[in-house]
């Protein structure tokens, strides 16, 4: 009888050790946790932030990172143990083509952060390293809010930012953890500030909380908007904040043109002076109050035409020639022919308009329509694109279609 359970012993422990071995030899069950259509949302929905690599066996710059990526995993795990707070995770997409469609993944390896089950809207793009991704994970986990102590303070807030303010009767109200938990998601693209109890006290009845916009003083003369829905629905909350946060104009820079590019959108964009406030003012209003209409077809961007000289000289301008505005269209550069006529109600938006009919390039290659010819533009014939050049780098990934722009 004591052999027999000898025997058994024995065997537990070799199937114990066999197990073990096949485990530590395995290399997706070490450093980043292995994603798949069974195990996702139950990761994502219960953690703060999932960090996830999406990559294919095959692809060399997959295969570079993929250690790397291990590596890392395993820092932030020994420094956040907390469960619920971070995972980085990855997801093999050959396998999982599923959920590779659901992320939209057109290259490879692609890394892309989830917060509070939200994917944040831009890609990781920073350096390749175990201390760039570890210290990229501590940034995300710092509070996302900013507490100010005296009504004062709000006067001397950053005028070229978008910002949130929320005036709470204490912390611990269900609505500043919804509150908190947008600014979170948000971080990015606003700023948030939060005054509790006295600080705040005059600014909302007591046991109603008010949480306002304040939008980029550089860009508009708007007032502060009180946020008209209920703080206790995070979904109704994040749309509005979303909207707010994220501008119908934005400000194309070296550090964003890759992640604009990618939107796959044309850019209608005035090129302007680096002091020149009041031509982005007007540039702005008119797109709100005229082409609207047009934001799932274009992208509305302003950018320093210092900065940006080398568009204007493929356009045959130079920085004298501030303000103008352009289309890129991907493929080719097209000139609005007098920037004055923005103020003529309708002439931008046709312009818009002649890019989507395809006028604009039926013009490049056969000149004016006849209907054209009697109003004497400046047209001339437009360069390539040189924004298609800020797309994501070939040395970078592999590209699935690299034909998607």
């Amino acid at each position: 009888m004591n052999h027999r359970l000898i025997n058994i012993w024995d065997f537990k422990i070799t199937f114990f050790l066999l197990v073990t071995i096949i485990y530590l030899c395995d290399p997706t069950n070490s450093g980043a946790v292995q994603l798949t259509q069974q195990n996702i949302d139950m990761t994502l929905a219960s953690n703060e932030l999932v960090f996830i690599n999406f990559y294919a066996d095959w692809c060399r710059f997959s295969s570079l990172l993929m250690p790397i990526f291990d590596e890392a995993a395993e820092a932030v795990a020994k420094e956040f143990p907390e469960a619920g707070k971070v995972v980085m995770g990855k997801v093999d997409c050959d396998k999982e083509n599923t959920v590779s469609s659901r992320f939209h993944i057109t290259k490879y390896p692609t890394l892309k952060l989830i917060r509070n089950g939200q994917p944040a809207k831009r890609e990781y793009r920073g350096q390749r390293s175990v201390e760039a991704f570890t210290s990229f994970i501590k940034k995300q986990l710092e509070d996302p809010v900013k507490e100010f102590a005296q009504l004062k303070e709000l006067g001397n807030l950053e005028s070229n930012k978008r910002i949130i303010i929320g005036y709470f009767d204490r912390r611990d109200q269900p609505e500043y953890s919804i509150f908190r938990r947008v600014a979170t998601n948000l971080k990015d693209d606003c700023q948030f500030h939060v005054g509790f109890g006295e600080a705040s006290e005059k600014m909302h009845p007591p046991g109603q909380p008010i949480v306002a916009f304040r939008p980029d003083k550089d860009r508009s003369n708007d007032l502060d908007e009180t946020y008209p829905g209920s703080l206790t629905n995070f979904d109704e909350l994040h749309i509005w904040a979303s909207e707010k946060c994220v501008p119908l104009v934005r400000e194309i820079t070296f550090e964003n043109a890759e992640e604009l590019t990618e939107e796959g959108l044309p850019f209608l964009i005035l090129f302007h002076a680096p002091d020149d406030k009041e031509s982005i003012k007007k540039y702005t209003d008119i797109v709100q109050k005229q082409l609207i209409v047009e934001k799932q077809t274009i992208n509305f961007l302003t950018a320093d035409g210092k900065k940006f000289a080398h568009p204007l000289h493929h356009l045959g301008k130079s920085e004298k020639d501030l303000p103008l505005i352009a289309i890129d269209s991907f493929r080719h550069m097209y000139l609005f022919p007098n920037y004055s006529d923005i103020d003529r109600p309708g002439k931008l938006r046709a312009f818009i308009q002649d890019l989507h009919s395809g006028k604009l390039h039926r013009e490049f290659h056969y000149g004016p329509d006849a209907a054209a010819e009697t109003e004497k533009t400046q047209q001339t014939t437009p360069p390539d694109s040189t924004f298609k050049k800020l797309a994501p780098s070939k040395n970078r990934y592999t590209l699935l279609d690299k034909d998607e722009l």
